[in-house]
């Protein structure tokens, strides 16, 4: 699914597997960058939807975690291995793809196993600029629903983008959520007036009054 002249949706529900949050791809001046990677089960897909854009999946530079939860991460080992590119995640949610944790990524809700995931770049702080061909990408520090949760902005087609993968939650104390911090970051997003929001789980939404209405609705 085009979304833009850069952004591709290439996996989810429909896409690659029914167990996958949405990941969508970002190209630009022959280089290329996905945010998240699914579980694993719809990757051999996934990549084929990634030919199907015009990409070689070789000139992947990035693979973004927007959170630590399976449905997003469980196939990050394998993105790397078929594209050779750097996994970058905040270091808050680092500490459990690295560790394997189970139950803080929410394997065990999915009756799966999390395989510890290097993880290449470690966003520290609040912000962190990273380019993709001639784009430049802002990952943002957004924590409520994990303590490393993130979302990233892009201006495409002279539109704001943003990626804010589970802007609905849950929250649960098992994920280590944090009621307070989750409402700060949604009134975060709310701040950027993007004209596009990439959610993880309810699709694509066009306009900025739409995207405000569907974050507001989580206040």
């Amino acid at each position: 699914m085009k979304i833009t002249s850069d952004i591709f949706l290439v996996g989810g529900p429909g896409n690659s597997d029914s167990s996958d949050a949405a990941i969508y791809l970002i190209i630009s001046g022959g280089e290329a960058a996905l945010v998240d990677a699914g579980t694993g089960n719809g990757a051999a897909r996934v990549m084929k939807n990634i030919r199907a854009a015009g990409v070689d999946p070789r000139s992947i530079r990035y693979l973004f975690i927007t959170h630590c939860h399976y449905d997003h991460t469980g196939g990050a080992n394998r993105m790397r291995d078929e594209t050779g590119c750097a996994i970058i995640a905040h270091e808050l949610d680092a500490e459990f793809l690295e560790a394997g944790d189970a139950e803080v990524t929410a394997a065990s809700w999915y009756g799966a196993r999390m395989d510890p995931v290097r993880v290449d770049i470690k966003v520290t702080g609040r912000e962190r600029l990273f380019t993709v061909g001639s784009l430049r990408l802002a990952f943002y520090h957004a924590p409520g629903h994990s303590p490393g949760s993130a979302v990233l902005t892009v201006e495409s087609d002279g539109k704001l983008v943003l990626f804010g993968q589970d802007v609905h939650g849950p929250l649960n104390d098992a994920l280590r959520s944090v009621r307070e911090d989750y409402v700060n970051s949604l009134e975060f997003m709310l701040s950027l007036e993007a004209d596009i929001l990439c959610e993880g789980h309810f699709g694509v939404y066009a306009g900025k009054e739409k995207v405000r209405d569907f974050i507001e609705s989580f206040l």
